[in-house]
């Protein structure tokens, strides 16, 4: 995927960031990316990027790194996922997940986190393929997943 990299959110990229559309019906599973960059602004350990395909914005990615959170969920994970309708199916999200892990182990981190709301057309689907595992805790009424920042397989 040499034609996906992460940047850093600038206000270059702003607009490009606040104005992609997801696919109708996944805005109830996922904040809106303006709301996630006021909530990085405001949260030191939030790590907000621009997900690009050679330079068109093609999703979000925000992570959150705090370690010495008290609550364990929270220390590395994934707070936010947005991909584009138009670049859904083609391995920007799992780049994205990927990406953070590979931050998560520059950070010495060995394991992360994400949050998923389930439903239909939900994305509990997609982060068991990218080997996210359920641990059967709740948080915010949303599904708490763990898996290593180790590089993964793709799951069928």
């Amino acid at each position: 995927m040499s034609h996906l990299r992460l940047h850093e959110v600038t206000d270059q990229n702003l607009r490009a960031l606040t104005d992609f559309q997801l696919k109708p019906g996944q805005e109830r599973f996922v904040a809106p990316v303006v709301l996630s960059i006021a909530e990085a602004y405001v949260t030191p350990t939030a790590w907000p990027r621009a997900i690009l395909e050679q330079d068109k914005i093609v999703g979000f990615v925000m992570a959150n790194f705090d370690p010495d959170n008290e609550i364990e969920a929270f220390r590395c994970g994934i707070w936010r996922l947005n991909i584009a309708a138009h670049a859904q199916g083609r391995g920007v999200g799992r780049f994205a997940v990927e990406e953070v892990a590979s931050e998560a182990r520059k950070r010495g981190q060995d394991r992360m986190t994400v949050l998923w709301a389930e439903g239909e057309g939900g994305p509990e689907s997609f982060y068991l393929r990218c080997g996210f595992e359920p641990t059967g805790e709740r948080i915010f009424d949303q599904t708490l997943g763990v898996r290593t920042t180790a590089a993964s397989a793709p799951r069928t």
